[in-house]
């Protein structure tokens, strides 16, 4: 029997702050990914880039372009996310992700990004590209 697709969306933000991007761990891979999350019910993807990188992180951010989307198959299930630069607004890192799943919150230099294990692997070069482009800003 075959298995019906599921359709999953989410909004990514890129933060990048004095040269360096802000990066959560997760608890279940041990592995590093940008906040992240799934778009909720009545949200843009904006307002989701927004919501996910403040329960995630503690800071409030601003979504100043769409830089990215990422469509790809994982199983049954048709993934699409959106990748958004923010600009830092105010907060301090903080642990109040409703759903349990961050380990450890920090500020990774390009050099740094280049050596963790990515949850999501082919992210790991645009991340670098969203990083020098924000550089030369």
């Amino acid at each position: 029997m075959k298995e019906d697709k599921i359709v999953w969306r989410g909004a990514a933000g890129v933060v990048i702050d004095r040269d360096k991007i802000l990066m959560v761990k997760s608890k279940t891979s041990s592995k590093w990914s940008i906040p992240s999350g799934e778009i909720e019910l009545g949200e843009t993807p904006q307002q989701a880039c927004v919501r996910e990188v403040w329960e995630e992180t503690g800071f409030r951010v601003e979504v100043k372009e769409q830089l990215h989307t990422k469509s790809v198959q994982i199983g049954n299930y048709e993934v699409t996310s959106h990748y958004f630069l923010c600009e830092l607004m105010s907060g301090a890192i903080c642990f109040q992700d409703p759903d349990n799943e961050i380990e450890e919150i920090v500020w990774k230099t390009e050099a740094e990004l280049k050596e963790l294990l990515h949850d999501y692997p082919e992210d790991q070069q645009h991340l670098i590209k969203f990083m020098n482009r924000a550089a030369s800003i």
